[in-house]
């Protein structure tokens, strides 16, 4: 294009000679594209072609490399830097983006879905919104990108002013090059905001650059509208010169030549455009910061003023006063005006807050010294044995304390409004009327941190660190909110608690864990619906007293007694107790001493709320204390009766590790899934590693700890995560015990939740949080029911209710079910049985089975299987036979032989009397009838010889008489003739 006059020139020559020769006013410069060497040209271009002639000719310009500073521009005419005029302003090499009534050329912004799954999820508005002066993020849980592309001659650098005020909300900025790779930065993940504006600089290389806000929430239960992170004020240096300057925009102004930026004009002033000075609005009128044009002031009414107490005067009296709310921007002048009413009579002036005396040279007050006390008039020394409490305590509210501030919060950042949200009022501090009922009231109390007292220095770990407490009240006609906030700063914290429309007279107290929470913060809004009407000025919060225990320089209100130690000198100081001792007061006397004691075996010792006095708390069943009698814990075993009085014995050795889980997934109303995600850290020894859910939605998120604690968890391909995790909170931290009962400790476990159709029943762990919330003013516990399961594999199993998905149906009280091999009691020989094997080849086995069904896991093992020795039922037949066999022979044999023995007799008796001499009826005498030795084997032989066997038998029966005996001959006939001879003889 810079050829173009030179090429018309040759062609029509004639032509150009008739046109007039070139002013200053038709023509300007500009710069060739640089070549490899870094150089260019500046060349004369005509504002209009054909219009003139004689431009000049061509020469050498500076080099790409050449820039201006800041309030200056290149004069293209003498390549010099000049200054910029007043009204006007120039980054020099930079460029700057102050304005955001729409987006600036270049900017690009764009929603989509990150979550990582195939929802349909509509995010096509949810971009960055231009508004006025700033831009700000979307309100929902699409991701929205907001992306700037700039080319640097030499290296510069971006920087800008961002608002980013909810942990909830993640929030990056990064770079990239020309090859779409992210720089490095240590600065990418954004922190939050500590005022309402801070300030990011990142440094540029050379070349391609492309910028990327990129935002996403992670919240689920909490209204964004006013919650977006806001850009403003973004400049970026090391780009190409710039040959003019910018003027300023309307409600700023700059005074002197040589400005980078343009000054707001302060209130109840205003300017146009270009503007070198700001103008003073009429009388009538009034401007906020930054006005580009002054409003009509409207009547003064009953909400533009209000009342506080004076601080004590030199004679210790104060009064009620009116003040009109500053800036004022009301008339008293105008129709229908009210006046600011008279200020009340002088009175007494009320005591000091406790810790802290009346001064009589200033006549305020002022903190007593340390180990002093006093309940708001005299400090007086804490008596031997004691040591002083130390806190904060406001009850009385005549001046706002030195580390308490008030000012107000507009969802837009509104520099301009005033700064007076609570206000003194003797017996309480309360929210003043606004000038828009969407505006936060804030009330920030900020303490240096925390120390415990001499006598618990050494036991932190089972005394309470610290403690807040607050009475207050609200009184609304719409829909106000009280917000109570704690965190590190004002401008980091998170939501503790929130208590909607009208509240009577009540207390509120939060137990401080952590010494990093130092900022507390009370935020009242009238309402969150958008109106520039004051409708509801007259909705207050009233907070009467504040008090915060064991704080870092605090002060005395009492001291309480201690357990003292003795040195050489006499000197006495307090100490703690031992591990598993309280203090105990003991009268002596008129006075008292404090003296350990120790609590009863199995015990902690804990801190009694709302006293803050140690007692000692027994552990529950199948629980022991810890080292430092802090906790109770679970050594991971149980032992419990069975209604039949027999004893089992529980092993959770394999589930100590701390376990994760989720519920099913859930969505957005926008289509974003998440799922509430749980840590279980159930039982083990000492030291264990605690369940730990954190917030990764920021570098410096929250982190719990406890037994049970739970998160949101969003799949993302965010920030090279696979989850997002956020709003984590402690379910359980205390252990009450563990048994198979259905209730313990005002904590229930309705067996309906998880039906079961074995006898055997489940163990249940029971644990609390003492944490409150304005949905859980008894804090949060939890149960987990550790179900015997022998068939459960190696990866086990925990579900909640099936009628309460996110296992919990009231978000206080949670149940799980958890089904494990390992949750059945460990195995005795009275849960198998023997099998005995019939007798087989002289062997019998012995096999031990488990009883059915299997509920038992581990303990003893099943015995192996015994082989033993027997007699089979064939041996025992055979043996009878056998025996029957042999008992028959012989019964046979003996027959015989007492047959033969008969025989004999029988023999001999035949033979003695054939031998009686002759004489038939004669027997032998005496001395005969004795058988001679030798006679046997010769009369058997020849018996044998004469007869057979068969031929005896024969004889035998025939020589048997009708009487059964046998018949021998022995001449009885002859005897009976000659009886008398007979008888004669035997005489």
């Amino acid at each position: 294009m810079y050829l173009l006059p030179l090429l018309l020139c040759l062609l029509f020559p004639r032509a150009f000679a008739d046109l007039p020769m070139c002013k200053e006013s038709d023509y300007h410069f500009e710069y060739t594209e640089c070549d490899v060497l870094g150089s260019r040209w500046r060349v004369a271009i005509p504002n209009k072609a054909l219009t003139c002639t004689g431009l000049p000719d061509p020469v050498k310009g500076t080099q790409c490399t050449f820039s201006c500073n800041e309030g200056e521009f290149l004069d293209m005419r003498t390549q010099m830097c000049q200054k910029c005029a007043a009204g006007t302003h120039s980054l020099g090499s930079g460029v700057a983006f102050d304005e955001w009534d729409r987006l600036p050329a270049g900017f690009v912004t764009l929603g989509i879905n990150t979550n990582g799954w195939d929802v349909k999820t509509d995010c096509s508005n949810s971009t960055w919104t231009p508004m006025g002066d700033y831009v700000a993020s979307n309100t929902d849980e699409c991701t929205a990108t907001l992306s700037y592309s700039v080319n640097l001659k030499k290296p510069g650098r971006v920087s800008f002013d961002y608002s980013y005020s909810d942990s909830s909300i993640y929030f990056e900025f990064f770079v990239q090059n020309d090859q779409c790779q992210s720089t490095e930065s240590t600065s990418r993940w954004m922190g939050i905001s500590e005022s309402d504006w801070s300030h990011h600089e990142v440094e540029l290389n050379k070349g391609s650059n492309v910028l990327f806000w990129r935002t996403t929430a992670y919240t689920f239960h909490t209204d964004l509208s006013d919650k977006a992170v806001l850009l403003r004020n973004i400049r970026i240096s090391g780009v190409a010169y710039t040959s003019e300057c910018f003027h300023c925009k309307p409600g700023t102004h700059s005074a002197k030549p040589g400005a980078a930026r343009c000054d707001p004009c302060p209130p109840d002033t205003y300017s146009n455009k270009g503007a070198t000075v700001c103008q003073q609005c009429d009388p009538d009128k009034y401007a906020e910061v930054s006005s580009g044009s002054c409003k009509m002031r409207p009547a003064c009414t009953n909400t533009d003023y209000f009342y506080t107490h004076t601080p004590c005067d030199a004679h210790g009296k104060t009064q009620l006063m009116y003040k009109w709310i500053e800036p004022k921007i009301c008339s008293e002048t105008a129709k229908g005006s009210v006046k600011l009413p008279a200020s009340g009579e002088k009175q007494m002036c009320p005591p000091c807050n406790p810790g802290f005396f009346m001064s009589n040279t200033s006549a305020t007050c002022q903190a007593c010294a340390e180990n002093f006390y006093s309940n708001g008039t005299a400090c007086k020394e804490c008596p031997a044995g004691t040591e002083a409490v130390v806190g904060f305590e406001y009850k009385w509210w005549n001046t706002m304390p030195s580390n308490m501030k008030s000012n107000v919060l507009r969802t837009d950042l509104d520099d301009s409004m005033h700064r007076t949200a609570w206000e003194v009022a003797g017996e309480y501090v309360y929210t003043t009327p606004g000038d828009r009922d969407t505006d936060y009231l804030m009330l920030t109390l900020t303490v240096p941190g925390y120390r415990l007292p001499k006598s618990q220095a050494k036991d932190g770990k089972r005394s309470e660190l610290s403690r807040i407490s607050f009475v207050f009240e609200t009184s609304c006609s719409a829909d106000c909110t009280l917000l109570f906030l704690a965190g590190l700063n004002p401008w980091n914290n998170n939501e503790v608690e929130q208590w909607k429309g009208s509240n009577g007279k009540q207390s509120y107290s939060y137990l401080i864990q952590s010494n990093a929470t130092v900022s507390f913060t009370w935020a009242f809004q009238r309402t969150d619906n958008s109106t520039t009407e004051k409708r509801y000025s007259t909705d207050v919060a009233k907070i009467f007293s504040i008090h915060i225990t064991n704080v870092l320089g605090g002060v005395a209100s009492k001291c309480h007694q201690c357990a003292l130690t003795f040195s050489p000198d006499d000197d006495s100081a307090c100490v703690p107790c031992p591990p598993g001792h309280r203090l105990v007061s003991e009268k002596v006397g008129e006075g008292a001493k404090g003296t350990c004691q120790r609590c009863p075996p199995n015990s902690i010792v804990a801190t009694e709320w709302p006293t803050g006095e140690p007692a000692c708390v027994a552990c529950g069943s199948n629980t022991k204390n810890n080292q430092a009698y802090t906790a109770c814990l679970s050594d991971c075993t149980a032992t419990v009766q069975t209604t039949g009085g027999a004893l089992l014995h529980y092993d959770f050795s394999p589930l100590s590790n701390v376990t994760s889980f989720q519920s099913g997934p859930r969505f957005t109303s926008k289509g974003l899934r998440y799922f509430h995600h749980f840590s279980v850290a159930l039982c083990g020894e000492e030291g264990r590693a605690p369940a730990t859910c954190v917030d990764n939605v920021t570098e410096h998120g929250r982190v719990v700890q406890g037994h049970v604690c739970q998160s949101l968890v969003v799949p993302s391909d965010i920030r090279s995560q696979n989850m997002v995790a956020s709003q984590p909170f402690v379910v359980g931290d205390t252990l009450v015990g563990v048994t198979t009962d259905t209730a313990l400790a005002n904590i229930s476990s309705p067996p309906g939740l998880f039906p079961s159709t074995s006898n055997l029943p489940d163990l249940i762990f029971y644990f609390r949080s003492p944490e409150t919330t304005q949905a859980c003013k008894g804090g949060r516990t939890a149960t987990i029911r550790l179900r015997c399961d022998p068939g459960m594999s190696a990866k086990d199993l925990i579900t909640p209710p099936s009628n309460c998905s996110e296992g919990t149906c009231d978000g206080c009280t949670f149940h799980f079910l958890w089904q494990s091999q390992h949750a059945c009691p460990r195995c005795t020989k009275h849960n198998y049985r023997e099998i005995v094997s019939a007798c087989e080849q002289g062997i019998q086995r012995t096999t031990y089975v488990w009883q059915q069904p299997l509920q038992c896991h581990g303990g003893e093992a099943l015995p192996a299987q015994t082989v033993s020795a027997c007699v089979s039922l064939d041996f025992w037949l055979k043996f009878g036979v056998s025996t029957g066999t042999a008992a028959a022979a012989l019964l046979v044999t003996l027959i015989c032989y007492f047959w033969k023995k008969t025989r004999k007799l029988e023999y001999k008796y035949s033979k003695l009397i054939m031998s009686s001499g002759g004489k038939e009826c004669e027997l032998p005498t005496a001395d005969s009838c004795a058988i001679m030795e030798g006679e046997d084997a010769e009369d058997d032989l020849i018996h044998l010889t004469h007869k057979s066997f068969f031929s005896k038998m024969k004889a035998y029966s025939r020589e048997r008489t009708s009487d059964g005996f046998d018949s021998v001959p022995l001449k009885s006939s002859s005897c009976h003739l000659q009886k008398e001879d007979c008888d004669s003889d035997y005489a």
